[in-house]
């Protein structure tokens, strides 16, 4: 049974920082891409960032560029997003997500609102 949980959300200031994980289970993790969205109320959901199987590519929403950092750990099954430099903008439910070339998984989600 495939499973994505992530955890790390919560309620954070202007300029604070938060750490989300995801820990996988199910599938071969290492030959999937592991990304993270999000969607904030009323709106679309958007990619924020990507860490790709093989070749190790890492991609960012320009939001997000310089703020926020994707690392995976393979061994563990992890895929971690920092958060840096939180704006109010940020707020938003976070999902973890993996693909291949044939399907592709979501997690629950996570809360993160940024706010003072």
């Amino acid at each position: 049974q495939v499973q994505l949980v992530e955890s790390g959300g919560g309620l954070v200031q202007p300029g604070g920082s938060l750490r989300l994980s995801c820990a996988a289970s199910g599938f071969t993790f290492s030959n999937y891409d592991m990304s993270w969205y999000r969607q904030a109320p009323g709106k679309e959901r958007d990619l924020v960032a990507v860490a790709t199987s093989f070749g190790g590519s890492i991609n960012y929403a320009d939001s997000v560029k310089g703020r926020f950092t994707i690392s995976r750990d393979n061994a563990k099954r992890t895929v971690t997003l920092q958060m840096n430099s939180l704006k109010p903008e940020d707020t938003a439910v976070y999902y973890c997500y993996a693909r291949d070339s044939w399907r592709g998984y979501w997690g629950q989600g996570t809360q993160v609102t940024v706010s003072s």
